[in-house]
């Protein structure tokens, strides 16, 4: 049975009431989800100084030992220097600079004089690069006063927050939309799966939900793999064998990021049928800019969604 995806004479109220409830909560939250993400990496940032002292000396045993400090030492330089433009620039290894931001790590592979030769290469051009108008002490040729460090510290910090403002801002609002859903199942006697019991989400108890929960999935070919959804609810009244709806949760903060990324959930819902059958659902927790169009390919997919504005409309699942 359709919830919302067949009521298309009321995707456009709903779309604007949407917009209108996302843009309140990003007016009164999103500068708090911010500040607090500035505060903590303000924090990473003064730690990172200390292994290369104060950026006086980026040794490669530092870099190894540290690699996540790549993305920062980045921030440091005038101008700021993109992942590309640093192996562009230095003459890395794809592969190295991937590793060290990524997967944070060198690459295990790697033979030790090349990883050594690289890293003193990733130094050199970042000492020599680091913005004297941010890291003061440089010129002077000391490693700068506690004041002169933090202030410092808080200006990469910034940096790094508005490279990654829309991962904050999107992680800070799916963490809400998940803790509005939460409220809302509690309310009507679900309560949330403990640790270690169930094992797997076909086995979950009647009245249980979970988040961030992976479900496997068999690819072409036989290969399985795990797909992380955000809610999976085993319905009270579920009989043996019923499968528990899922949902992804989404937000969005423009129209356009929403249908670049439609693709995703269509295929997720075709791998899921695949691997279980068409009575399994996968539906969508919405807030934020929808607009017809994406609302209109994931109806084709027979994809159904409840909006957040409007999260009553859970009971019509089956709660």
């Amino acid at each position: 049975m359709a919830v919302n995806r067949n009521k298309v004479d009321q995707w456009k109220a709903d779309v604007a009431m949407s917009v209108d409830f996302y843009n309140d909560w990003f007016m009164e939250f999103a500068p708090k989800a911010f500040r607090d993400t500035r505060v903590e990496t303000t924090k990473q940032v003064e730690v990172a100084l200390q292994w290369t002292e104060n950026l006086t000396n980026i040794r490669p045993e530092t870099l190894k030992n540290h690699p996540s400090v790549l993305p920062m030492l980045r921030m440091t330089t005038c101008p700021p220097i993109a992942r590309d433009r640093l192996i562009g620039l230095a003459g890395l290894s794809p592969n190295l600079v991937r590793n060290m931001e990524i997967e944070k790590r060198v690459p295990p592979k790697m033979k030790q004089p090349e990883l050594v030769k690289q890293l003193e290469m990733i130094g050199g051009i970042i000492e020599r690069m680091a913005d004297p108008d941010i890291f003061v002490w440089k010129d002077r040729g000391d490693k700068g006063t506690e004041e002169e460090v933090h202030r410092a510290s808080i200006i990469v910090a910034d940096r790094l927050c508005g490279a990654v403002a829309d991962p904050i801002i999107r992680n800070a609002q799916e963490q809400r939309q998940l803790a509005a859903m939460k409220l809302w199942l509690e309310a009507r006697g679900y309560r949330e799966l403990k640790p270690g019991e169930a094992d797997d989400f076909l086995s979950m108890p009647n009245g249980t939900f979970s988040f961030r929960f992976n479900v496997p999935v068999i690819l072409e070919g036989g290969k399985k793999v795990n797909i992380p959804v955000d809610a999976v609810i085993m319905r009270k009244d579920a009989k043996k064998g019923d499968f528990p709806a899922l949902f992804e949760a989404k937000s969005a903060g423009d129209f356009t990021n929403t249908n670049k990324r439609r693709k995703e959930e269509a295929i997720k819902i075709q791998q899921l049928r695949k691997t279980y059958s068409d009575k399994i659902t996968f539906d969508l927790f919405l807030c934020g800019y929808f607009d017809s169009g994406y609302l209109g390919y994931e109806a084709a997919e027979g994809i159904d969604w409840v909006w957040e504005h409007r999260i009553d409309d859970m009971a019509l699942f089956g709660f």
